[in-house]
């Protein structure tokens, strides 16, 4: 069994795989299974630039605090 991601609380919490495959509009029949995934490899870095609007910055990819970006 594969350890969980720390993407999986973000994908839990806009509303789990299906809900967030939906508002990528990714395949019906693949993006569930695709989204799936990254709860344990994590959602792909150009996947979070690419949609802003719906993930947020990633704590991985923010500048740290006194850094400007």
């Amino acid at each position: 069994m594969n350890t969980p991601h720390p993407d999986k609380a973000v994908i839990d919490a806009l509303g789990g795989p299906a809900e967030v495959a939906r508002r990528l509009n990714l395949d019906p029949k693949n993006g569930v299974q695709r989204v799936h995934n990254w709860t344990t490899r994590g959602i792909p870095p150009a996947v979070r630039l690419e949609n802003l609007d719906i993930f947020g910055p990633s704590s991985q990819t923010a500048p740290a605090e006194g850094q400007v970006a």
